[in-house]
């Protein structure tokens, strides 16, 4: 009788990249063409989350605003950039 042997699959599932991205800089790009650089605090099973200390950069304008802390809205979120 031949063993088979299986090599544990390395995944990572999407909520896991956030979990392990909290307290650390985050890049969002939204699917509005903004996009947000800033510190995560929080988010749920949608993909809303809190940033903090937040620069908001737009097509419109090549300087970014500042935001002291930040809801956003996952269904509008295209990608994320975690900076581990």
């Amino acid at each position: 009788m031949s063993e088979i042997s299986e090599t544990p699959l390395d995944t990572i599932l999407p909520l896991e990249v956030l979990d392990r991205s909290i307290g650390k800089k985050i890049q969002v790009l939204m699917s509005n063409d903004k996009e947000f650089h800033g510190t995560l605090i929080g988010f749920d099973d949608f993909v809303n989350m809190v940033l903090e200390n937040v620069q908001e950069f737009d097509n419109a304008s090549p300087s970014g605003k500042t935001i002291k802390k930040m809801l956003l809205n996952g269904g509008q979120v295209s990608m994320l950039v975690p900076q581990i």
